[in-house]
This record gives structure tokens, sequence and C-alpha cells, in this order.
């Protein structure tokens, strides 16, 4: 039979009754592919990026596998930093809503003992960041014995922030019959590695390199001089649907001093990168979400894992060194099906990286003359 909707799988009332609520009619290739292989126990490794309906492919499958007599966590989903693990708890927890299972999200930077005494009274799903996980678990509050289920989400973000050795210590801990799934924008020999140690006979699920670019995302750049580039920026930024927009910057001190430059223009913008304490960062992701801001000027620190609706535009201010990043990027708009626009500022510097991501995707990204704030604009007709 052909998978066409969520109707199409073997899935209890409750859930269902969870996802038309939450409005998800068609499927996301990765749900179409990864979902029946969870659904009956195996292993799977997928190669998706946020924003591709991921959390829906393994989250689903979690909720419909679990048994909320049994108490205990059985479900371990692991993620890279504290945005995410809050956005996938939120999402658990609607999947779970009418299954009755009960999702916690644990992470740094707030309440310990909230958080023990969120577990002590009955938790069926953990999303967690491995150093907080590892924490629990030492204070002998959060026991793995009973975890059927195990994720790691945004494997390759995990790893390059050196969480290998607390994934090893985490895995462990949790039965050897547990079913494994693996989900990564990129998969590496180091991704392949904990794949080929904990996983058992698991099903890839890929997408090829030049696939990563979202077809429905409109992609431009422009060449410009490395002085003028903050012109440019305002001349597009004038374009009337410019209506919230990431702009990217390769450097910390790069990005407080443009969040500066337009904030002294008057625009509506604050900076986020891993030099900010987390309640500042935590402001800034909130301000944007509620449209206090329209514009965030970033470092990588936010490429991956921000879930924010309404994202019109992706600014690169600065071209990525590396190309894989350029992807990551601009997955934080056209979201869900939605139509969203890249614009990349190439100075001359940066042509050899910039070919490098043209090198990477069959879809076009588009060349347009930059103009000065002055100018009649010909960006503009490109809105």
């Amino acid at each position: 039979m052909q998978i066409q909707s969520f109707k199409d799988f073997p899935l209890t009332v409750e859930i269902l009754r969870s996802i038309e609520e939450l409005g998800f009619e068609s499927l996301f290739p990765i749900q179409a592919q990864a979902i029946m292989p969870l659904l009956e126990g195996k292993d799977v490794i997928g190669q998706a990026q946020t924003g591709t309906g991921k959390t829906a492919a393994f989250g689903v499958p979690m909720v419909q596998r679990l048994n909320r007599e049994i108490r205990g966590v059985q479900g371990l989903i692991l993620v890279p930093t504290r945005e995410l693990a809050v956005q996938v708890a939120e999402h658990m927890a609607c999947f779970a809503k009418y299954a009755r299972l009960k999702v916690l999200a644990v992470y740094g930077g707030e309440s310990i003992n909230k958080q023990i005494h969120s577990l002590a009274s009955g938790v069926h799903i953990v999303v967690g960041t491995p150093g907080r996980l590892i924490d629990l678990m030492e204070r002998r509050v959060l026991n793995l014995s009973s975890v059927r289920i195990v994720v790691l989400d945004e494997a390759d973000r995990m790893l390059d922030m050196g969480f290998i050795e607390d994934i090893e210590l985490i895995l462990s801990k949790i039965p050897s019959d547990r079913q494994t799934s693996l989900w990564s924008a990129t998969i590496d020999q180091s991704v392949m590695k904990v794949c080929n140690k904990y996983m058992k006979n698991p099903q890839k699920i890929l997408v090829s390199k030049d696939e990563i670019a979202l077809t429905q995302m409109k992609q431009f750049y422009t060449v410009v001089n490395q002085h003028g580039k903050f012109e440019v920026l305002c001349t597009i930024l004038h374009s009337d649907q410019v209506d919230k927009a990431i702009i990217f910057c390769r450097t910390r001190r790069e990005a407080s001093r443009l969040a500066d430059q337009l904030y002294r223009k008057g625009c509506r913008v604050e900076a986020l990168h891993a030099g900010f304490t987390q309640a500042q960062r935590d402001r800034a992701i909130n301000d944007f979400r509620s449209d206090r801001l329209n514009l965030l000027v970033a470092t990588d620190v936010a490429a991956r894992g921000l879930d924010i609706q309404g994202i019109t535009h992706i600014i690169n201010y600065d071209v990525p060194m590396d190309a894989l990043v350029y992807f990551h990027r601009i997955g934080r708009t056209a979201r869900k099906g939605e139509e969203g626009t890249a614009i990349t500022l190439v100075s001359y510097g940066e042509m050899s990286d910039f070919n490098n991501i043209k090198a990477l995707t069959k879809t076009k990204i588009q060349e347009i003359k930059s103009a000065t704030a002055e100018d009649d604009s010909p960006i503009k007709s490109f809105f």
C-alpha cells in the first residue's frame, strides 16, 4: 500500500487525534520512509535537517510503542542544546497528548531540583542534553534501566560539541536490546562510527548532498565589495517583504557590531552568539519568536535547532567557510512547506567558499546585481 498520510500507518486513535489536531496532513519524505521501520522496532539512521519533519518521524513511533502503564523512563531523546530540548519536548508532548504519556525536558541552566521533582512524579519520555542527563544519573534520580527506545538527534552537532564520551556513558546504562535511531544533517565518518558501535543492522534513510537545499527556498546571491556589505544589506531590508529575518555572521564580534549598526538605523534587532549568557540568549530568541524583534544577527550557534515560525528571509552577511553550514543556515526558513528566501552577500575574497556551496546543490542560486540604499534597487523586484 502506498503510504500517503499518517492515517496509512497502524497508529492508535489517540495518536491520530493528536496528529489531526496539529494540522498534519501530507507526509514529509523522511516521515514516509522512517515511520514504518521504527514502528516495526528497527534501528534507523536518518539524514535530515531540522524543519523537515524529523521530530514527528521519530516521535510518533516512540509514542505508539511505549506503554503508559509502565512507570519509569521508557523513551530517551538526546539533543545538543537547551533550545532543542525544549522544542523537541514540546512536540513530543503534543504527539503524546491523548496517549497520556508524560514528557520531560532536562537541561543545564535551569533548577535541577525542579527536574528531580518531575522525574520523581513519573515520566515516560525524557528529552535532554548529555551533561544534565549524566548529572541526574549520578544523583541516582534518573534510572535508564527501563528505556526501550533511544533517539540521538542532531548527532553531528553533538559530536562537534565534544559529547561523544557523555553519549557513550549514557548508552552504556541502557539495556542493549533497545531500539536506537540516529538523526543527523550530515553523515560523516564520526557519525558512522557511533552508528556502527551502537546500532543493530540499521535501515539508512539518506538524502544525497545535492538534495539538501529545500526546493521551496528561493536562493539569491550578490557579489559585493567587502566594505559595501552594510549598504547592500540596508537596501535588502528596505524591501517590504523582509518581515522576519536571521542575518548570519562568521564571528561574535561581527554579529555584535552589525546588530549595533542596524539598531542605530532604527531596526528592531538583537545579536545572538555563544558569548551571551543563557538568559540573554533565551531573551533574544523569545523576543524574536514573539515578534518584538524582526531581525536576529547570529553566528552559527543559531544555525541549528531553532524552530521559529514565520521567518521570511535568511541573509548570509558572511559566506560560511564550511559549505554544509550554508544549508543548515537556510534551513531556518522555508519550514514545514512554507516558502522562504535566502540571500548571500559574497565579497570577492569569499568566491571560492561560495563556489563550494554551489557545487553541493542542484537547486539554482540566482545572481542579482547589488545596489545601494539610495538607488532604485533592482533587488526589490525579486521579492
